[in-house]
């Protein structure tokens, strides 16, 4: 239910991006950390790339939906008191695909092609999807080591920033910081900080 719902999402957008020059798109990188008190710390590289579409615009501000997606692996570390070696630090790649359905406010740079300011921000509101590879804070005294689980994550999420034009056609720079807060407490809640190119 939740995939067919962020699919058709992202379907409308891309969509757009043909009949309309209300479409704007950027790409980035940045950073995801992973809270949850039941894994341990996981801070994964992510690529992000924001398609976004204006519904509403003025000279100076617009009200877009978008779908800023976010891709990512990373490298969690941490002790075996257990091994046959004694104390050793181990190392696991862990992973995340985080699809949040955003609508946001835009005001100044970067809310619309006309725009001519040369500073903006934005701010917003939706729901996030999130899926990744995660190890467990909990050893595992059968199998002598800390469980990998995989866990699905969904729930309201927020996202605020900033925006600098550079060159013409308002072609942006936008640093973000982006929250997930998951609807149960067992599962993976993800903070975002990203800085991404928008065309």
């Amino acid at each position: 239910m939740v995939n067919r719902f962020v699919l058709s999402i992202v379907f409308c957008v891309l969509m757009q991006a043909s009949y309309s020059q209300k479409f704007m798109h950027g790409a980035g990188t940045g950073v995801f950390i992973n809270l949850s008190p039941f894994i341990k710390p996981a801070i994964p590289t992510v690529l992000t790339y924001s398609p976004r579409v204006n519904f509403l615009e003025t000279s100076t501000l617009s009200v877009s939906i978008g779908v800023p997606f976010s891709i990512g692996f990373g490298t969690t570390y941490y002790t075996n008191y257990y091994s046959l070696n004694g104390l050793s630090i181990e190392n696991t790649t862990t992973y995340v695909i985080n699809i949040p359905a955003m609508v946001n406010l835009n005001i100044g740079a970067g809310s619309s092609k006309q725009a001519e300011k040369r500073f903006g921000f934005f701010v917003g509101g939706g729901v996030a999807y999130q899926y990744g590879r995660y190890v467990l804070d909990e050893y595992d005294g059968v199998t002598n080591e800390y469980p990998k689980v995989k866990e699905t994550s969904i729930g309201p999420a927020g996202t605020i920033g900033l925006r600098f034009a550079v060159g013409k056609h308002q072609k942006n720079i936008e640093a973000k910081f982006s929250y997930m807060r998951s609807l149960k407490e067992d599962k993976i809640s993800a903070l975002g900080i990203v800085a991404l190119f928008n065309f």
